[in-house]
């Protein structure tokens, strides 16, 4: 089941979006990082224009969950 987490950030929008197969970290709209295969947990980054730098962190067991950090400080999704 395809899930997707969408976050607000400083006028950026990002949103990350993950798969059975598939992992993706969109900034504004823009395909920054992608990870391909079966995988039970994952990493992706990326940098906003401002040069702060994006870290997603995918995992769980029974359903899948989102760790977005910008410059090492979490932040809340807007939607899950």
């Amino acid at each position: 089941m395809a899930k997707t987490w969408t976050y607000q950030y400083s006028g950026n929008t990002i949103e990350v979006k993950n798969t059975l197969t598939m992992a993706e970290l969109f900034v504004n709209g823009k395909l920054q990082d992608k990870h391909t295969g079966l995988d039970f947990s994952g990493k992706l980054t990326g940098k906003l224009n401002s040069g702060e730098e994006i870290k997603a962190a995918l995992g769980g067991i029974l359903s899948v969950g989102c760790d977005l950090f910008i410059d090492s400080e979490l932040q809340t999704p807007i939607t899950e």
